[in-house]
């Protein structure tokens, strides 16, 4: 990507995927500046980089020299416009609320020039509605890191209505500089590509919840022993080349008509909610959380992660 003098990448919201975020900028040797509308915020938020590059060298993902230099290439700044020659790339996230989003898109584009890009780490949210105050939208895209972004390659990067094709192009080579994995979304649809595969999994596993089919563990159990295993180097279309069209479409014409095609959410989830279980943040969901340790669960998931990421 084409910066000139340019060399910062800023970014915009300095929470727990704004710091995943510039951890791997500076892993990559870019020079991050964190920015939030509060500054102790971003100040915090070099404390949390420093311990996120600490895990990563204690899990062999980078050794300490890299650590050490990556963090020093993180810095925080008080307003936008003092470093405003120096940004040669947006990533904007913060939570997802639409008015403050768009908001943030049309002062990140009166402060910033047309050629530097606008990305959004929206999870869901359009881009095009994203940018509907912007004057030049045709720099905007969404650049969807999933959590935790330090550690998870993928990457969404989503073509709004008026975004550049080209640009795309340029931001997913870029970002395979950092050692991601992007992909190209074409067209700016609720759920982006990746979620939209996820929330159709959710939905069964509900479903099958639901109508008694299995218990809430074995539905858990049966996709982390089974298909999960194989996702790292075995996707659903290889999967469906390996088997063969003749066999997948006598599947798909068996099993599609008994899975759930709701298009709505559960009523599990609406009536969980009337009785306030809103899942661990309620101590109560699928699992009662007084008995099931999130902060252990989450270690695991990430040593898992770190594992995969290894063999990969």
């Amino acid at each position: 990507m084409d910066s000139g003098t340019r060399d910062v990448v800023l970014i915009y919201g300095a929470g727990t995927m704004g710091c995943g975020i510039a951890c791997c900028a500076a892993l990559a040797g870019e020079p991050v500046i964190l920015f939030d509308v509060n500054i102790d915020t971003a100040k915090k938020g070099l404390g949390r980089v420093k311990e996120i590059l600490e895990d990563m060298r204690g899990q062999g993902l980078c050794g300490e020299g890299e650590a050490t230099k990556a963090a020093a290439l993180v810095s925080a700044a008080e307003d936008l416009e003092s470093i405003r020659n120096r940004v040669k790339v947006v990533i904007e996230a913060v939570y997802e609320n639409m008015p403050l989003k768009q908001d943030i898109f049309a002062r990140l584009d009166d402060v910033f020039p047309p050629e530097v890009p606008l990305l959004s780490n929206t999870s869901g949210m359009r881009i095009t509605d994203i940018a509907a105050k912007t004057k030049h939208p045709e720099r905007t895209l969404t650049a969807h890191f999933w959590l935790p972004a330090h550690l998870i390659p993928l990457v969404e990067v989503v073509i709004g209505d008026r975004s550049s094709p080209e640009l795309a192009e340029k931001i997913k080579t870029y970002l395979a500089g950092w050692g991601k994995k992007p992909v190209i979304v074409k067209r700016d649809l609720p759920g982006q590509l990746a979620n939209r595969i996820f929330q159709a999994m959710i939905r069964e596993a509900v479903n099958i919840v639901e109508i008694g089919l299995a218990s809430v563990e074995d539905v858990d159990t049966a996709i982390k022993m089974g298909m999960a295993l194989r996702f790292p180097v075995w996707g659903p279309l290889e999967h469906v080349d390996a088997v063969g069209f003749d066999i997948c479409e006598s599947v798909q014409n068996t099993v599609l008509p008994e899975i759930s095609d709701r298009k709505n959410a559960s009523v599990l989830f609406a009536n969980m909610r009337s009785e306030g279980n809103l899942g661990h943040k309620t101590g109560k969901g699928f699992y009662d959380w007084s008995k099931k340790d999130m902060d252990a669960l989450v270690k695991k998931r990430n040593e898992f992660i770190v594992h995969a990421l290894k063999k990969i």
